[in-house]
């Protein structure tokens, strides 16, 4: 087995990189430490490389479809990572998660429609919503000891108003939390009996830490999987966004009609050459390269804590689940969000993600991507304490 080099150095300047060439535009400073955009600073599997330079090889780039192969890989793919056995002809694909939620939002509501999230969560969902012409209902997430939970009293009393459709991230961005299996089925009990789809937004599924494990929601049972829109990509897993290619698995046949629907109104036709062929090799090859990413993000989380916990112990430090995102809990400090995410830019020369983005409950906190070499974190870790020293 090849062990691969996570702590190798990449330069990404002059790649056209949004997380390294765009603070300027972003943030107003050229001279920050970018650890802000979910993406990593890693060369993806030796074998999707291989895959990219042999499709590239090729003198001709004409029109292409996804082949079966590549939904077999899907199939396979989620399987072995959550036992969820689903049928090829469930698989259809998009370039990206964020489009997915778009188009489904079109396809399954209305305009003026109720949609609902749970805040802080990812801001495309807000946008998404209100962008298509729906309403934004929030049940909000409880803090509990830096873990995030439900409150299903709440959130019941949502339902209990019309909500069309309820947007699951799982694992949770940008609170790292792998919703437990109970969790996911008092969900959708409650969405079911109320009447309510589900878009789950899984992109982070393939990033959880041991002992937690993922589970998707639609695997539960045949009534969850027929209300169920689940959204995954190897974008996050692989490092392969810029090649835009994700899978949305749609198990009820109508629902899945009326998804392509919108996209053949949207003119979509297929993936772009090089991301169907990622995807593949990704997902065929990619296992023993993710292992060992895991191993190394693990590792990084636990520097990042240890420090942040003996040097910066105003700010919190959230439990980590799944993803590469540290979410911090800053409240403490007492600093408008203003301040504070002045202070790391003009003082500490850092980007990080400030936590109002991400709606309500953001306040305060702010999100850092530790997806990067050991050197680069450890630079990152020494400009967060010199932002917030006296």
């Amino acid at each position: 087995m090849r062990k691969y080099d996570f702590h190798k150095a990449i330069n990404r300047y002059e790649t056209a990189s949004v997380k390294w060439e765009l603070t300027k535009d972003v943030f107003g400073s050229s001279d920050v430490l970018p650890m802000w955009v979910a993406d990593m600073d890693f060369e993806p599997p030796e074998e999707v490389q291989n895959a990219i330079s042999k499709r590239a090889s090729h003198e001709v780039f004409g029109y292409t479809f996804v082949p079966p192969s590549a939904s077999e890989a899907v199939q396979l793919w989620q399987k072995s990572q959550s036992g969820w056995e689903i049928g090829r002809s469930w698989v259809l694909y998009s370039p990206g998660v964020v489009p997915s939620i778009s188009i489904a939002i079109q396809a399954v509501t209305s305009p003026g429609d109720k949609i609902m999230l749970q805040s802080p969560v990812y801001t495309p969902f807000f946008e998404m919503i209100e962008k298509n012409g729906r309403m934004v209902v929030n049940s909000p997430l409880e803090l509990v000891e830096q873990r995030y939970e439900i409150d299903f009293q709440r959130f019941e009393e949502e339902l209990k108003k019309g909500i069309k459709l309820f947007l699951l991230c799982n694992p949770h961005n940008p609170g790292g939390r792998v919703w437990t299996k109970d969790e996911l089925l008092k969900i959708g009990e409650l969405c079911a009996k109320y009447g309510c789809l589900i878009l789950s937004d899984e992109i982070h599924s393939d990033l959880v830490f041991s002992p937690h494990i993922h589970i998707p929601i639609a695997s539960l049972s045949t009534e969850f999987r027929d209300i169920s829109i689940t959204c995954i990509a190897p974008s996050k897993t692989f490092n392969i966004a810029g090649l835009q290619s994700s899978a949305v698995i749609i198990p009820n046949e109508q629902l899945r009609e009326k998804f392509k629907a919108v996209q053949a109104q949207q003119g979509f036709f297929t993936l772009n050459i090089f991301g169907i062929t990622a995807l593949e090799a990704a997902y065929r090859h990619g296992r023993d390269w993710l292992d060992q990413l895991l191993s190394y993000l693990q590792e990084n989380y636990e520097i990042a804590r240890s420090f942040i916990e003996r040097e910066l112990p105003s700010v919190k430090v959230m439990d980590l689940e799944a993803t590469y995102l540290m979410w911090l809990d800053c409240r403490n400090l007492s600093l408008p969000d203003k301040e504070l995410n002045a202070l790391l830019i003009e003082k500490g020369r850092i980007a990080l993600e400030p936590g109002t983005k991400y709606g309500p409950g953001g306040e305060g906190f702010v999100r850092m991507n530790i997806a990067c070499p050991r050197e680069t974190l450890e630079e990152g870790l020494k400009r967060l304490k010199l932002a917030f020293s006296n």
